[in-house]
Parts: structure tokens; sequence; C-alpha cells
């Protein structure tokens, strides 16, 4: 799954953030300290953290992700993020230390 949209509502900065539908990565949403929730009236699930954005940014980060987009649509803050298979991650803690092999 190489593309992942997070966001939040602009008043909401320090979170919650939203990470991903009922389809996500169930492994990556758990990392991501997410938690499936059905909100009253919506008839889809998603996964929320209790962290603000840069916090999951940065994690996302970590698993290889990078920014491709960023957003405001009304009151939300939008981030799209793509991961490229063909990198390895070097030491997960610093972006800097991704070697694309291709």
């Amino acid at each position: 799954m190489p593309y992942i949209l997070i966001s939040c509502q602009i008043r909401l900065a320090s979170g919650p953030t939203t990470c991903g539908d009922e389809f996500s990565d169930r492994e990556l949403m758990e990392y991501l300290g997410a938690e499936l929730v059905h909100t009253f009236g919506n008839n889809f699930k998603e996964y929320i953290s209790t962290d603000p954005p840069r916090a999951v940014l940065n994690r996302l980060e970590g698993r290889g992700y990078k920014v491709i987009a960023a957003t405001g649509v009304g009151q939300t803050l939008v981030w799209t993020l793509y991961k490229d298979d063909n990198c390895e991650i070097v030491d997960k803690g610093k972006a800097d230390s991704i070697d694309f092999q291709k």
C-alpha cells in the first residue's frame, strides 16, 4: 500500500488525526496508535489517532513514507504520503538514511 492520506481539522491541529479508513493496513494503523472508530451518522469507519498530525507524520517518515502533497480543504488539512516499495530503510529513526534501490 504505497499511498496514505492523513488529515485533521484546522481548529484541532493538536489532534486527533485521521489516519485511514477501515480498509487501511491494520499493522500500520496500530504502529501509528490509531483506533478504528465509527462516528454516529457516518456510513464508514476510520482510523483515528489522538496524536497531533506532526507526530503521525514523523512516524510515517520513519517507515519510509514521504509527503508528496498537502492542502487545505475547507476546515481540514490533508497530507498525501507515498512509500517507494523499492527503498530500503537503513535507520527507521532518520529519513535521510533511506537508501533507494533501483
